[in-house]
Parts: C-alpha cells; structure tokens; sequence
C-alpha cells in the first residue's frame, strides 16, 4: 500500500487546521478533500467512499460526535481519525468508545499523521477481509463492539499495548481505552481474568 493514493477527508471548520492536514496528505501524493461542517462532509460521504475521514470533535452545528453517530459509528468501516487538543482527551475517549478509530493531537507530527493513517487504512481492510478478527465464542461476546472483539483476541493472545495498536493500526492509549471497556462490559478484574473469560469455553 505504500504507493497507493489514498482519499482522505478532512472536516473541520477551522481553515488552517483543513489545510495544514491537507498539505501534509498531498506531500505524501494522496488526495485530501477539505470539509469545513459535518453536513457538507455528510452528503460527499453517501457518494464516494473515502479510504480514512479525519474529524474535528469542536464544530458549528453537526459536532463531531453528531457526525460520527451520522455514519453508523462502530458499523462504519472506514477509519475515523477524531482531531483533539490537550483539552479534549476526554472527549477524544468518547468519540473512540462510539465508534471512532483513534484520535490525533495537536501539533501534528506529519510523519506520524501518516503512519497512523497508513496502518489503519491497512487494518481496516484486513477486517474488511476477514483477515484478522479471531473468532471469539464465550458468555457476554455479544456486548463488545467488532473493535473490542479485536482488541481482546489481541489481548488473549498475549499482545501489549504496543503490539497491539501496530496490529490494529491504533495507539497504545486507545487500546487502552478498549481495554478498561472491555474489562468494565465483562466484568473482568484484569488482564488474567480476561484471559480466563475467553478461553474458559474452548474445548
């Protein structure tokens, strides 16, 4: 995928934000579509398939959040990249608990932008695939969201953080976040017991 051109949007309302991103997607030769609202990205989004959306939490009108409810959330297979400062962390966390990729920081790190865009690109299609989610059969599945079921076949198998989030084309504080969601929805005290909890009913 390293010379493939990707399409990426960019929505948020703030211009230099649009078009520092934009720049950085253009030097890397993919094609980035600036939004300045959620609506405007809404009604492009039901005629071409984007292969990742970066999304501002903090805009007029339909807010990030609003907008990522609009695509479906944790149904919606394209990566969605929530844009957050130091003071939106917590808002940040919502936004991935429904549904959203990860989240990038401001001041962007553009080699970093990148390869986060990259490997996520590259983990969604091998979802999309059927290349990497572990089946997982045991009491309570069913209340973990399709990214929480890869998160914890990661975990099961002995992933860190790390190596987990380079799987899943994620960082390490959103695997995190996962985690603590996955351990709260299941009743888990730790990590063994999450272990147990998935493997307890295996033959």
């Amino acid at each position: 995928m390293t010379n493939e051109v990707l399409d990426i949007a960019v929505v948020d309302d703030d211009p230099p934000v649009r078009d520092s991103l934009a720049t950085i997607f253009e030097i890397e030769g993919w094609r980035a579509r600036p939004f300045p609202d959620g609506d405007t990205f809404l009604i492009e989004a039901r005629r071409q398939k984007f292969d990742c959306v970066i999304l501002d939490v903090h805009m007029p009108g339909r807010s990030g959040l609003a907008v990522l409810e609009a695509l479906g959330g944790h149904s919606f297979a394209t990566p969605v990249f929530i844009i957050s400062g130091q003071g939106d962390i917590p808002m940040a966390v919502a936004a991935i608990k429904n549904g959203a990729h990860d989240f990038l920081e401001k001041p962007f790190d553009a080699d970093e932008v990148i390869s986060r865009v990259r490997d996520a690109v590259a983990a969604a299609r091998k979802r999309e695939a059927g290349g990497e989610r572990d089946t997982l059969h045991f009491t309570g599945v069913e209340l973990l969201t399709p990214r929480e079921k890869d998160v914890l076949s990661q975990i099961a198998h002995g992933s860190s953080n790390k190596e987990a989030g380079r799987a899943l084309g994620i960082s390490p504080r959103t695997i995190e976040v996962h985690r603590a969601r996955i351990m709260e929805k299941l009743g888990a005290r730790n990590t063994a017991d999450l272990v147990r909890i998935v493997f307890s009913e295996r033959s």
